[in-house]
Protein backbone atom coordinates (compact mmCIF):
# COMPACT_ATOMS: atom_id res chain seq x y z
CA UNK A 1 0.00 0.00 0.00
CA UNK A 2 1.62 3.35 -1.38
CA UNK A 3 -1.33 5.56 -0.65
CA UNK A 4 -4.91 5.09 0.93
CA UNK A 5 -8.43 7.56 0.54
CA UNK A 6 -10.81 7.80 3.82
CA UNK A 7 -14.40 8.13 2.85
CA UNK A 8 -17.25 9.72 4.22
CA UNK A 9 -19.28 6.79 5.23
CA UNK A 10 -23.11 8.16 3.98
CA UNK A 11 -24.98 6.19 6.97
CA UNK A 12 -22.64 7.71 9.78
CA UNK A 13 -21.75 11.39 8.61
CA UNK A 14 -25.16 12.98 8.96
CA UNK A 15 -24.65 11.85 12.43
CA UNK A 16 -21.92 14.00 13.05
CA UNK A 17 -22.92 17.15 12.20
CA UNK A 18 -22.64 20.38 12.72
CA UNK A 19 -18.75 19.10 12.89
CA UNK A 20 -19.22 17.52 9.19
CA UNK A 21 -20.73 20.63 7.90
CA UNK A 22 -16.88 21.97 7.59
CA UNK A 23 -15.17 18.93 7.86
CA UNK A 24 -15.09 15.34 6.94
CA UNK A 25 -15.26 12.49 8.82
CA UNK A 26 -11.72 11.82 9.02
CA UNK A 27 -10.27 15.50 9.87
CA UNK A 28 -12.01 15.47 12.87
CA UNK A 29 -9.75 15.25 15.88
CA UNK A 30 -10.11 11.90 18.73
CA UNK A 31 -7.41 11.53 20.95
CA UNK A 32 -3.83 13.93 20.44
CA UNK A 33 -4.42 13.52 16.32
CA UNK A 34 -7.38 13.65 13.67
CA UNK A 35 -8.44 10.27 12.37
CA UNK A 36 -6.20 10.66 9.31
CA UNK A 37 -2.96 11.64 11.03
CA UNK A 38 -3.15 8.44 13.60
CA UNK A 39 -4.25 6.62 9.75
CA UNK A 40 -0.82 7.74 8.23
CA UNK A 41 1.04 7.34 11.22
CA UNK A 42 0.32 3.86 11.64
CA UNK A 43 0.47 3.05 7.74
CA UNK A 44 3.38 5.21 6.89
CA UNK A 45 1.93 6.28 3.94
CA UNK A 46 0.13 9.65 2.74
CA UNK A 47 -4.03 9.83 2.50
CA UNK A 48 -6.76 11.57 0.69
CA UNK A 49 -10.16 11.92 1.70
CA UNK A 50 -13.72 11.36 -0.55
CA UNK A 51 -15.70 13.39 0.90
CA UNK A 52 -18.54 16.17 0.11
CA UNK A 53 -18.89 18.04 -3.24
CA UNK A 54 -18.76 21.42 -1.06
CA UNK A 55 -15.63 20.37 0.72
CA UNK A 56 -13.58 19.11 -1.86
CA UNK A 57 -12.15 22.16 -2.65
CA UNK A 58 -9.94 22.02 0.59
CA UNK A 59 -10.41 18.50 1.08
CA UNK A 60 -8.96 16.44 -1.90
CA UNK A 61 -7.72 12.81 -3.15
CA UNK A 62 -5.77 11.67 -6.22
CA UNK A 63 -8.42 9.57 -8.13
CA UNK A 64 -6.20 7.05 -8.89
CA UNK A 65 -6.44 3.06 -7.34
CA UNK A 66 -6.53 3.03 -4.09
CA UNK A 67 -7.25 1.21 -0.60
CA UNK A 68 -10.46 2.80 0.73
CA UNK A 69 -10.91 3.34 4.29
CA UNK A 70 -13.72 4.24 6.84
CA UNK A 71 -12.97 7.64 8.07
CA UNK A 72 -15.27 7.12 10.90
CA UNK A 73 -12.71 3.95 12.11
CA UNK A 74 -10.12 4.86 14.90
CA UNK A 75 -7.79 2.55 13.67
CA UNK A 76 -5.38 -0.35 16.24
CA UNK A 77 -2.56 -2.36 15.91
CA UNK A 78 -4.62 -5.58 15.03
CA UNK A 79 -7.00 -4.05 12.82
CA UNK A 80 -3.96 -2.46 10.60
CA UNK A 81 -3.02 -5.54 10.59
CA UNK A 82 -5.50 -7.04 8.99
CA UNK A 83 -6.25 -4.53 6.71
CA UNK A 84 -2.96 -4.94 5.32
CA UNK A 85 -3.39 -8.62 4.68
CA UNK A 86 -6.34 -7.83 2.55
CA UNK A 87 -6.29 -9.08 -0.89
CA UNK A 88 -7.62 -6.59 -3.80
CA UNK A 89 -10.88 -9.01 -4.22
CA UNK A 90 -11.69 -9.05 -0.54
CA UNK A 91 -13.28 -6.01 1.33
CA UNK A 92 -13.23 -6.34 5.48
CA UNK A 93 -16.80 -5.30 7.47
CA UNK A 94 -18.61 -5.13 10.78
CA UNK A 95 -21.64 -6.15 10.06
CA UNK A 96 -23.29 -3.31 7.67
CA UNK A 97 -20.35 -1.18 8.03
CA UNK A 98 -17.81 -1.14 5.63
CA UNK A 99 -13.84 -0.82 7.13
CA UNK A 100 -11.90 -1.18 3.89
CA UNK A 101 -11.80 -2.08 0.44
CA UNK A 102 -9.70 -1.68 -2.76
CA UNK A 103 -11.25 0.28 -5.45
CA UNK A 104 -9.62 1.71 -8.88
CA UNK A 105 -11.56 4.58 -9.51
CA UNK A 106 -12.39 6.43 -6.32
CA UNK A 107 -14.57 8.45 -7.97
CA UNK A 108 -17.20 6.32 -8.43
CA UNK A 109 -16.66 4.70 -4.72
CA UNK A 110 -19.95 4.80 -3.39
CA UNK A 111 -21.59 3.94 -7.24
CA UNK A 112 -19.41 0.52 -7.13
CA UNK A 113 -20.09 -0.74 -3.14
CA UNK A 114 -23.23 -2.71 -4.14
CA UNK A 115 -20.36 -4.20 -6.50
CA UNK A 116 -17.83 -5.18 -3.97
CA UNK A 117 -18.19 -9.40 -3.97
CA UNK A 118 -16.02 -11.06 -1.32
CA UNK A 119 -16.58 -9.53 1.79
CA UNK A 120 -14.63 -10.52 4.83
CA UNK A 121 -15.81 -9.87 8.27
CA UNK A 122 -14.19 -8.39 10.92
CA UNK A 123 -15.21 -9.39 14.93
CA UNK A 124 -12.43 -7.72 17.04
CA UNK A 125 -13.81 -4.74 18.68
CA UNK A 126 -13.69 -1.22 16.61
CA UNK A 127 -13.70 2.45 17.94
CA UNK A 128 -16.18 3.96 15.72
CA UNK A 129 -17.65 7.12 15.32
CA UNK A 130 -21.10 6.87 15.17
CA UNK A 131 -22.26 9.59 17.19
CA UNK A 132 -21.55 13.04 18.38
CA UNK A 133 -20.86 12.38 21.61
CA UNK A 134 -18.65 9.07 20.57
CA UNK A 135 -15.92 12.46 20.13
CA UNK A 136 -15.56 12.45 23.99
CA UNK A 137 -16.33 9.01 25.35
CA UNK A 138 -13.39 7.88 23.09
CA UNK A 139 -11.21 10.41 24.19
CA UNK A 140 -9.39 9.26 26.83
CA UNK A 141 -8.72 5.48 25.19
CA UNK A 142 -7.52 7.58 21.98
CA UNK A 143 -5.11 10.06 24.07
CA UNK A 144 -3.02 6.56 25.85
CA UNK A 145 -3.25 5.03 21.82
CA UNK A 146 -2.16 8.59 20.41
CA UNK A 147 0.33 8.74 23.24
CA UNK A 148 1.80 5.46 22.69
CA UNK A 149 2.52 6.50 18.98
CA UNK A 150 3.56 9.86 19.29
CA UNK A 151 6.07 9.49 22.38
CA UNK A 152 7.54 5.62 21.01
CA UNK A 153 11.16 5.89 21.17
CA UNK A 154 11.72 9.34 22.24
CA UNK A 155 12.59 11.32 25.43
CA UNK A 156 10.47 13.72 26.86
CA UNK A 157 11.80 17.15 26.79
CA UNK A 158 10.69 17.56 30.51
CA UNK A 159 10.29 20.55 33.01
CA UNK A 160 12.91 22.53 34.66
CA UNK A 161 10.48 24.74 36.84
CA UNK A 162 11.18 23.84 40.15
CA UNK A 163 7.90 24.52 41.38
CA UNK A 164 5.76 22.19 39.27
CA UNK A 165 4.76 18.72 40.81
CA UNK A 166 4.71 15.94 38.51
CA UNK A 167 3.20 12.80 39.41
CA UNK A 168 4.06 9.49 37.80
CA UNK A 169 6.43 11.72 35.14
CA UNK A 170 7.18 8.51 33.00
CA UNK A 171 4.03 9.07 31.72
CA UNK A 172 4.02 12.66 30.95
CA UNK A 173 5.68 13.68 27.75
CA UNK A 174 6.93 17.44 26.88
CA UNK A 175 7.73 18.29 23.44
CA UNK A 176 10.79 21.07 22.82
CA UNK A 177 9.11 24.72 23.39
CA UNK A 178 6.55 23.91 25.87
CA UNK A 179 6.52 25.80 28.75
CA UNK A 180 5.27 25.12 32.58
CA UNK A 181 4.76 27.27 35.62
CA UNK A 182 3.90 26.17 39.39
CA UNK A 183 1.37 23.43 38.21
CA UNK A 184 0.27 20.39 39.52
CA UNK A 185 0.28 17.34 36.55
CA UNK A 186 -1.09 13.98 37.43
CA UNK A 187 -0.19 11.52 35.18
CA UNK A 188 -1.60 8.66 37.51
CA UNK A 189 -5.00 8.02 35.41
CA UNK A 190 -3.50 7.97 31.70
CA UNK A 191 -1.06 10.05 30.16
CA UNK A 192 -0.09 13.47 29.66
CA UNK A 193 1.10 15.53 26.65
CA UNK A 194 2.11 18.68 26.41
CA UNK A 195 2.72 19.84 22.72
CA UNK A 196 5.42 22.04 21.02
CA UNK A 197 6.02 25.71 22.44
CA UNK A 198 2.28 25.14 24.43
CA UNK A 199 2.19 27.09 27.70
CA UNK A 200 0.92 26.30 31.08
CA UNK A 201 1.03 28.97 33.07
CA UNK A 202 1.01 29.49 36.79
CA UNK A 203 -1.84 27.35 39.11
CA UNK A 204 -3.15 25.05 36.85
CA UNK A 205 -4.32 21.78 38.10
CA UNK A 206 -3.80 18.67 35.48
CA UNK A 207 -4.94 14.81 35.32
CA UNK A 208 -4.81 12.84 32.90
CA UNK A 209 -5.35 11.46 29.96
CA UNK A 210 -4.62 14.87 29.12
CA UNK A 211 -3.66 16.52 25.52
CA UNK A 212 -2.69 19.72 24.86
CA UNK A 213 -1.47 20.20 20.89
CA UNK A 214 1.11 22.75 19.47
CA UNK A 215 0.94 26.73 21.19
CA UNK A 216 -2.23 25.81 23.16
CA UNK A 217 -2.68 27.71 26.41
CA UNK A 218 -3.94 27.02 29.91
CA UNK A 219 -4.90 29.68 31.40
CA UNK A 220 -3.75 30.54 35.27
CA UNK A 221 -5.73 28.49 37.56
CA UNK A 222 -7.35 26.33 35.36
CA UNK A 223 -8.65 23.14 36.58
CA UNK A 224 -8.30 19.78 34.18
CA UNK A 225 -9.95 17.00 35.15
CA UNK A 226 -9.29 14.30 32.75
CA UNK A 227 -10.14 12.90 29.31
CA UNK A 228 -9.58 16.11 27.73
CA UNK A 229 -7.65 17.14 24.34
CA UNK A 230 -7.13 20.95 23.38
CA UNK A 231 -6.53 21.57 19.73
CA UNK A 232 -3.68 23.71 18.54
CA UNK A 233 -3.64 27.73 19.06
CA UNK A 234 -6.55 26.82 21.67
CA UNK A 235 -6.67 28.93 24.78
CA UNK A 236 -8.55 27.18 27.53
CA UNK A 237 -9.27 28.13 31.04
CA UNK A 238 -11.79 27.71 33.87
CA UNK A 239 -12.59 24.19 34.65
CA UNK A 240 -13.20 21.30 32.24
CA UNK A 241 -14.02 17.70 31.81
CA UNK A 242 -13.63 15.02 28.90
CA UNK A 243 -14.08 17.62 26.46
CA UNK A 244 -12.51 17.84 23.01
CA UNK A 245 -11.51 21.22 21.79
CA UNK A 246 -10.44 20.84 17.94
CA UNK A 247 -8.14 23.75 17.41
CA UNK A 248 -8.23 27.48 17.23
CA UNK A 249 -10.90 27.82 20.32
CA UNK A 250 -10.83 30.33 23.09
CA UNK A 251 -12.52 29.42 26.21
CA UNK A 252 -9.74 31.27 28.72
CA UNK A 253 -12.18 32.42 31.70
CA UNK A 254 -13.90 30.86 34.37
CA UNK A 255 -16.64 28.35 33.74
CA UNK A 256 -17.40 24.88 33.34
CA UNK A 257 -17.48 22.23 30.36
CA UNK A 258 -18.04 19.28 30.57
CA UNK A 259 -18.83 15.95 28.06
CA UNK A 260 -18.20 18.63 25.44
CA UNK A 261 -16.98 19.21 22.16
CA UNK A 262 -15.97 22.27 20.43
CA UNK A 263 -15.04 23.48 16.80
CA UNK A 264 -12.56 25.49 15.72
CA UNK A 265 -12.83 28.95 15.87
CA UNK A 266 -15.17 29.45 18.28
CA UNK A 267 -15.23 31.75 21.30
CA UNK A 268 -16.82 30.72 24.95
CA UNK A 269 -16.68 34.13 26.74
CA UNK A 270 -16.22 34.37 30.91
CA UNK A 271 -18.49 32.31 32.73
CA UNK A 272 -20.00 30.32 30.11
CA UNK A 273 -21.69 27.17 31.70
CA UNK A 274 -22.65 23.80 30.37
CA UNK A 275 -24.94 21.81 31.90
CA UNK A 276 -23.64 17.97 31.17
CA UNK A 277 -26.53 16.16 34.10
CA UNK A 278 -29.79 16.66 34.57
CA UNK A 279 -31.43 17.45 37.85
CA UNK A 280 -33.50 14.03 37.49
CA UNK A 281 -30.21 12.10 36.43
CA UNK A 282 -32.51 10.84 33.39
CA UNK A 283 -31.00 10.17 29.80
CA UNK A 284 -29.93 12.88 27.76
CA UNK A 285 -31.86 13.97 24.16
CA UNK A 286 -29.68 15.18 21.45
CA UNK A 287 -30.32 17.05 17.78
CA UNK A 288 -30.05 14.73 15.08
CA UNK A 289 -30.10 15.77 12.20
CA UNK A 290 -30.58 13.04 9.65
CA UNK A 291 -33.57 12.35 12.19
CA UNK A 292 -35.06 15.93 12.73
CA UNK A 293 -35.52 15.33 15.58
CA UNK A 294 -33.79 14.60 19.52
CA UNK A 295 -33.08 11.51 20.11
CA UNK A 296 -31.92 9.42 23.60
CA UNK A 297 -28.01 9.41 23.73
CA UNK A 298 -28.07 6.84 26.12
CA UNK A 299 -25.67 9.29 28.19
CA UNK A 300 -26.27 10.93 31.97
CA UNK A 301 -23.31 12.72 31.38
CA UNK A 302 -23.66 14.58 28.33
CA UNK A 303 -22.81 18.55 27.79
CA UNK A 304 -22.87 20.62 24.52
CA UNK A 305 -21.63 20.17 20.75
CA UNK A 306 -20.66 23.54 19.38
CA UNK A 307 -19.96 23.71 15.62
CA UNK A 308 -16.94 25.66 13.99
CA UNK A 309 -16.72 29.42 13.96
CA UNK A 310 -19.66 29.96 17.09
CA UNK A 311 -19.35 32.44 19.47
CA UNK A 312 -21.46 32.57 23.11
CA UNK A 313 -21.11 35.83 24.93
CA UNK A 314 -20.41 35.99 28.48
CA UNK A 315 -22.10 34.23 31.18
CA UNK A 316 -23.62 32.30 28.25
CA UNK A 317 -25.56 28.89 29.66
CA UNK A 318 -26.10 25.74 27.84
CA UNK A 319 -28.58 22.68 28.82
CA UNK A 320 -27.37 19.36 28.48
CA UNK A 321 -27.28 18.12 25.02
CA UNK A 322 -27.64 21.28 23.28
CA UNK A 323 -25.88 21.73 19.56
CA UNK A 324 -25.09 25.08 18.33
CA UNK A 325 -24.44 24.90 14.59
CA UNK A 326 -21.99 26.59 12.59
CA UNK A 327 -21.12 30.43 12.37
CA UNK A 328 -23.60 31.24 15.43
CA UNK A 329 -23.59 34.02 17.81
CA UNK A 330 -25.23 33.30 20.82
CA UNK A 331 -26.07 35.86 24.04
CA UNK A 332 -28.53 37.38 26.33
CA UNK A 333 -29.98 35.77 29.58
CA UNK A 334 -31.47 32.30 30.31
CA UNK A 335 -30.54 28.99 28.36
CA UNK A 336 -31.45 29.39 24.42
CA UNK A 337 -32.88 26.43 22.60
CA UNK A 338 -31.41 23.33 22.93
CA UNK A 339 -30.72 23.30 18.92
CA UNK A 340 -29.09 26.67 17.56
CA UNK A 341 -29.37 26.86 14.04
CA UNK A 342 -25.70 27.97 12.05
CA UNK A 343 -25.53 31.29 11.32
CA UNK A 344 -28.67 32.23 14.33
CA UNK A 345 -27.68 35.38 15.79
CA UNK A 346 -29.37 36.03 19.44
CA UNK A 347 -30.42 33.85 22.21
CA UNK A 348 -33.30 32.93 24.40
CA UNK A 349 -35.41 35.73 23.28
CA UNK A 350 -35.36 34.57 19.57
CA UNK A 351 -32.63 34.83 16.89
CA UNK A 352 -32.14 36.80 13.86
CA UNK A 353 -29.39 35.71 10.71
CA UNK A 354 -26.06 36.42 11.47
CA UNK A 355 -25.39 38.05 7.76
CA UNK A 356 -23.08 36.25 5.80
CA UNK A 357 -20.77 39.47 4.98
CA UNK A 358 -20.26 40.28 8.41
CA UNK A 359 -19.85 36.67 9.46
CA UNK A 360 -17.09 36.64 7.20
CA UNK A 361 -15.43 39.82 8.43
CA UNK A 362 -15.72 38.37 12.28
CA UNK A 363 -13.71 34.96 10.97
CA UNK A 364 -10.70 37.06 9.28
CA UNK A 365 -10.47 39.07 12.32
CA UNK A 366 -10.25 36.02 14.53
CA UNK A 367 -7.73 34.06 12.14
CA UNK A 368 -5.88 37.50 12.09
CA UNK A 369 -5.46 37.27 15.89
CA UNK A 370 -3.92 33.54 15.54
CA UNK A 371 -1.86 34.88 13.01
CA UNK A 372 -3.55 32.74 10.03
CA UNK A 373 -5.34 34.14 6.84
CA UNK A 374 -8.47 33.88 5.48
CA UNK A 375 -8.09 31.18 2.42
CA UNK A 376 -10.54 31.59 -0.39
CA UNK A 377 -11.05 27.77 -0.07
CA UNK A 378 -12.68 28.32 3.21
CA UNK A 379 -14.36 31.26 2.40
CA UNK A 380 -16.28 29.26 -0.66
CA UNK A 381 -16.72 26.58 1.84
CA UNK A 382 -18.48 28.62 4.19
CA UNK A 383 -20.76 30.41 1.97
CA UNK A 384 -21.52 26.81 0.77
CA UNK A 385 -22.38 25.51 4.53
CA UNK A 386 -25.12 29.44 4.82
CA UNK A 387 -26.52 28.24 1.82
CA UNK A 388 -27.53 24.03 3.01
CA UNK A 389 -28.14 25.35 6.50
CA UNK A 390 -31.17 28.02 5.78
CA UNK A 391 -34.16 25.40 6.08
CA UNK A 392 -32.87 25.58 9.73
CA UNK A 393 -33.37 29.63 10.32
CA UNK A 394 -37.35 28.67 10.13
CA UNK A 395 -37.39 32.92 10.94
CA UNK A 396 -35.42 33.85 8.00
CA UNK A 397 -38.02 35.78 5.65
CA UNK A 398 -35.38 35.36 2.89
CA UNK A 399 -35.61 32.05 2.47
Amino acid sequence: MDYFILFDDPKLRGNLLPFTFTRPIAEIRVGILKVWEKWERRLGVPSGMLTQPHLSGKFAHENRPAWMLNGAVLPDDLLVDRIQSLKHTESLWQGDVLIASYCPDPVRFHETIHLIKQKVSYDAPIALLKNLWNIFQLNGNQIREDFGLLTKRRISAGSSDPYTHIYREAEVFIEPGASIKASIINAENGPVYIGRNAQILEGCLIRGPFAMCEEAILSMGSKMRGDITIGPKCKVGGEVSNSVFQGYSNKSHDGYLGNSVVGEWCNLGANTNTSNLKNNHSNIRVWSYPKEDFIDSGLRFCGSFIGDHSKLAISTMLNSGTVVGVGANVFGEGFPKKLVPSFAWGGPTGFSTFKLKKFEETVARAMELKGEMFPETERVLLQAVFEMTRPYRVWDKDF
